[in-house]
């Protein structure tokens, strides 16, 4: 299991501190302290005395002292520090504070998370100046917060906490351009919904400053596995800009600065639980190997599992979950139910037969059997829950949870492009037309059945023509694609070699293509053989009927699963270059507007996939 050295711990609390200029770091020893119990609205506080230093944990759990501002008084003069406080979050605005500093209150107690501080430019705005209530009631509590900045002028944020939200809205006002959360992490995820997630680890970067695509979300995975500090932004910007400091396995990404855009907002949540995350070190020699994990589920639901491959690339796997029967669920993206046996034996297009790799037992601990042949994993692989199961509690939080409240259904929907993941079945499986037509002619009934026959033969052919298009969907990207990253190094010497690695990955959609090219053959050789078989064996009742089935039906098949391995193969090679891309930024930012280009591209080809293209696991 990865931990980080315990010191990393009071990075959250040093950073709180350094915006106060002097005190100490908060102790990791006493950093959680049990809370009075609370109710789930929201109240604005007073604390009466401003403090120059970040509160105590203690104090912001017992809120002995503070005066609540009564629900409707937006004129009220602040004596001491503003907090903004639900049964989950307090948000406080110390006077002389640098931005809004976030708590936890989880199951051991309030923990300080997060540090939320407005940016002009590149530069950190000053301490705060001033604080004007904008809302004030049961549901929700809202203050414009202005800061100093050089030259006497002001950057302003508005920060929201609604009634049992486990988040912050942020929204900016004068001369604010970006928000900085400051949540120190070893990991940072950018959750993927079309393909695999980016996975930062922060011992792989050596800069001081990075890159990262900014779609709408990003994880930051704090450390000790208790809490994930979650970042929604809308609209997408540009890239997000993360600082790292330290060395070795103490080197963590200390903060990262989404840009609001035109008329966005960034929203900041917090999932507190022991066990909302994980992360296990898997060896080379783990391949075909059962390995139980130190964790288990903190409550049912979608947990994702990152697998670091050993190409440096992520793979994204969903975990299985045991029932009693021994059988396993395997929750889709819509939350439909599968079943896989109790052998977890599972069959994709590229990989063939595998047993899956990673899953739930019984009594909620984890498991992962890394895969002996298609994938080679080695390095981190990390836990969190993506969504939801119809067992998850409604007082539990995930991913999904957080994007659907923070954007709404409608937004959320169009972001995750809802209709887009959905996969298209048309027509019949050559596999399932051998079995409809085998069967009719071992049983000679071939005369009363020819309708069947017939819509079988159409429908056969309706599907190899389907799966056949997206191929050469693929195929056109890439050439596409080819033709653009040329005419980028043409105009980017200096990007040669990135540019060269992409192009390298992009070009395994032909290796493929080139290497099946004489065994899927095309649909018109599939065409004729329907005719032919329409001429010579539809009507024939002779004893050899079957045996001529046979040869027609294998020859649909072979061309059938020739199509499906090469489907999920040209799949499986643009979620590299996606995922190639992106992280090309992090180590090169000038591969910014290359990388966003080849990631909206990449996303439209890789909308509505066949069924057979084995777009999840």
């Amino acid at each position: 299991m990865l931990k980080l050295r315990t010191a990393a711990v009071a990075v959250v609390g040093a950073l709180l501190c350094a915006h106060a200029g002097a005190a100490a770091p908060v102790n990791p020893d006493e950093k959680a302290v049990k809370a009075e119990p609370a109710g789930a609205g929201v109240r604005l506080y007073d604390t009466g005395t401003a403090s120059p230093a970040p509160l105590a944990p203690a104090a912001v759990a017992a809120r002995r002292g503070w005066t609540g501002v009564p629900d409707d008084n937006v004129a009220h003069a602040f004596k001491g520090d503003a907090v903004l406080a639900n049964n989950r979050v307090a948000v406080v605005l110390r006077k002389g504070g640098r931005g809004a500093e976030v708590y936890a209150a989880g199951p051991n107690g309030t923990v300080p998370r997060a540090a939320l501080m407005p940016m002009s430019g590149r530069a950190a705005a000053g301490r705060l100046a001033a604080i004007k209530i904008t809302e004030n009631g049961p549901g929700a509590v809202a203050v414009d917060a202005a800061f100093a900045v050089a030259g006497g002028k002001a950057v302003a944020v508005n920060y929201e906490l609604a009634m049992g939200q486990a988040f912050v809205k942020t929204e900016p006002r004068a001369g604010a351009r970006a928000l900085a959360v400051e949540a120190p992490c070893r990991f940072a995820v950018l959750p993927d919904f079309f393909a695999d997630d980016i996975v930062i680890d922060a011992a792989d970067l050596p800069a001081a400053e990075a890159e990262l695509p900014a779609d709408h979300f990003l994880l930051h995975l704090v450390p000790e596995e208790e809490s994930i500090v979650m970042a929604v932004w809308n609209p997408a910007g540009e890239f997000i800009r993360s600082a790292f400091a330290g060395d070795g396995d103490a080197r963590l990404l200390t903060r990262s600065t989404i840009p609001y855009g035109k008329d966005g907002k960034v929203w900041v949540a917090v999932l507190e639980q022991p066990g909302i995350w994980h992360a296990h070190e898997v060896a080379k020699a783990d391949a075909g190997k059962i390995v139980p994990l130190d964790w288990r589920q903190p409550f049912p639901g979608q947990w994702r599992l990152d697998w670091r491959r050993d190409d440096g690339l992520t793979d994204s796997w969903e975990m299985i979950a045991q029932r009693q029967s021994g059988n396993f669920t395997k929750i889709g993206w819509f939350g439909e139910e599968g079943t896989l046996p109790g052998s977890r034996k599972r069959w994709t297009t590229v990989l063939g037969n595998f047993p899956y790799p990673c899953w739930i037992d019984r009594e909620g601990r984890g498991h992962i059997q890394p895969l002996r042949k298609g994938l080679s994993f080695e390095g981190p692989a990390v836990i969190y829950p993506i969504n939801r199961a119809r067992a998850t509690p409604l007082d539990a939080f995930t991913v999904v949870d957080v994007v659907r409240a923070t954007l709404g259904v409608g937004p959320c929907e169009y972001i995750l492009d809802v209709e887009g993941q959905r996969s298209e079945y048309k027509g019949r499986a050559t596999c399932s037309n051998r079995d409809v037509l085998n069967g009719i002619y071992q049983k000679r009934e071939q005369k009363k059945r020819r309708a069947d026959i017939e819509r079988s033969l159409a429908e056969v052919m309706i599907f190899i023509r389907h799966i056949r298009g997206r191929i050469e969907e693929y195929v056109a990207f890439g050439h596409d694609l080819l033709a653009y990253l040329a005419e980028q190094k043409k105009a980017h010497a200096d990007l040669a070699a990135p540019i060269a690695e992409l192009e390298r990955l992009t070009r395994e959609i032909d290796a493929r293509y080139a290497a099946r090219d004489t065994t899927i053959k095309t649909p018109d050789y599939a065409a004729d053989l329907v005719e032919r078989f329409k001429a010579t064996v539809l009507d024939d009742t002779s004893k050899d009927a079957l045996e001529r089935c046979k040869r027609f039906t294998a020859a649909w098949v072979e061309i059938g699963s020739n199509q499906d391995e090469l489907v999920g193969e040209c799949r499986w090679a643009v979620k590299m270059v996606r995922q190639r891309a992106a992280v090309l930024v992090a180590q090169q930012p000038s591969m910014a507007e290359i990388a966003r280009e080849i990631r909206s591209r990449s996303q439209k080809i890789l909308r509505n996939p066949a069924s057979h293209e084995g777009a999840r696991h």
